[in-house]
């Protein structure tokens, strides 16, 4: 029981007024304006600390998963040494991403390269300025990654908490995207983590109507991947959306927005100056990862074809499945955003099936669904609600989550 202290010779008791709680955005009575400054991720609070917990833990286990596959997969049957410690990150798309950082885009000119265009600069820059302080390259990636989960998994929460605070479910979103089969790529030197951790706070900031400070950060995030400008569709749709009440500044608003495609524009523009072709990032991809343009029901069509007909070998065909099923899992999604009218979510979804779904065939389309965050939101939410969901998941997807670590840290490709 609290004990209050005696009053002060003199003090004449006051009984309390009771008062209702400060609507939110306003000063109470007594306290400094200068102490309310909104922020876009505010002092951690004890929830912010669980999810931090988790995310240690859940990067505890994926170095164990890296430490054990050195030991029990190495290349070669007969290896009596295990590979480098930090051998099991240095896979697939970390070279692209470490050649960029290293020796920029065209270090033997244009028409020389290893389509590394495809990839866009804001890792790359990030990885650069972290080398200066980490000489090794794949450790300053992975801290680059490190650092960005973090971000992600709290904004992560908190985006979460928006739906239903105080449930819980900001920490269950965090788990459910730490754990999902293809977790591993956000430790690894990738660019999901940065991207996340941009992305993410973006989300927030114009959740809270801080549209100079969302903008800002979609910016960030287009540097990073392309999927920035499908951000900044969700953004505008959710300013159009926003209640008449909350549309203060709303032609600002919109004028900053413009801001997530600058970086997009000057990207085309190096690569007009250096090649005389602005999309060549996208001839890049159509290059080294078959991107062409194809109707989706081809897409899906080849995809099927890869998958189950005996044309690939059985780690890739096990890919193109993964990728078929999160298609469906990504339409199933824009369905339920759909029905219930969440109007900015279902285009960023929209947009990015779009992309991944109209190429001669799919590709990292399972490994995409860590960017959807309405998923991990959605899911969370549910889970709440239903508490079976929760155990469902992780005992279904907990296997498949070390099975593709384990298939990724070997050298093998997963996605």
């Amino acid at each position: 029981m609290a004990i209050s202290a005696p009053p002060s010779p003199g003090h004449t008791p006051v009984r309390a007024r009771s008062a209702a709680p400060p609507a939110p955005g306003e000063v109470p009575s007594g306290v400094a304006p200068t102490r309310l400054r909104p922020r876009l991720l505010p002092r951690l609070r004890p929830a912010d600390r669980e999810v931090l917990w988790l995310y240690l833990l859940t990067r505890a286990a994926v170095w164990t998963t890296a430490y054990c596959t050195r030991w029990l997969f190495p290349a070669s049957g007969d290896a009596r040494v295990p590979e480098p410690v930090l051998a099991p990150f240095e896979r697939w798309d970390w070279g692209h991403f470490l050649n960029i950082a290293r020796d920029g885009y065209f270090p033997g000119g244009p028409g020389e390269g290893d389509n590394r265009e495809a990839f866009f600069p804001g890792l790359p820059l990030v990885l650069r300025a972290v080398h200066v302080l980490v000489p090794h390259w794949t450790a300053a990636g992975l801290l680059v990654s490190l650092a960005a989960g973090a971000v992600a998994a709290v904004a992560l929460a908190r985006v979460a908490e928006l739906h239903l605070p105080g449930s819980g479910a900001g920490r269950r979103a965090a788990l459910f995207l730490l754990v999902s089969p293809c977790a591993v790529f956000l430790a690894a030197g990738y660019s999901e983590a940065l991207f996340l951790a941009l992305a993410l706070p973006a989300w927030l900031a114009a959740r809270r109507q801080r549209w100079l400070l969302a903008s800002v950060l979609a910016a960030g995030a287009t540097t990073v991947r392309i999927s920035g400008l499908f951000l900044a569709a969700a953004l505008a749709v959710l300013l159009l959306t926003t209640r008449r009440d909350e549309r203060t500044g709303r032609k600002r608003a919109a004028a900053w927005l413009v801001l997530p495609g600058l970086p997009a524009l000057l990207y085309f523009w190096y690569l007009y100056g250096r090649t005389g072709d602005p999309m060549a990032w996208k001839h890049a991809q159509e290059r080294g990862w078959y991107r062409h343009f194809r109707a989706p029901w081809e897409a899906w069509s080849q995809t099927w074809h890869e998958a189950f007909d005996h044309t690939q070998a059985t780690g890739y065909a096990a890919q193109f499945q993964a990728d078929l099923l999160a298609m469906v899992l990504g339409l199933l999604l824009l369905g339920v955003l759909v029905v219930r009218r969440r109007w900015p979510e279902a285009v960023y979804i929209a947009l990015t099936l779009w992309a991944l779904g109209t190429s001669y065939w799919y590709m990292s389309v399972a490994r995409s669904t860590l960017l959807w965050w309405p998923l991990w939101v959605g899911l969370a939410v549910w889970s709440v609600r239903r508490r079976w969901v929760t155990i469902a998941y992780l005992c279904l997807v907990a296997p498949l989550s070390t099975v593709l670590a384990i298939t990724f840290m070997s050298g093998r490709w997963a996605g």
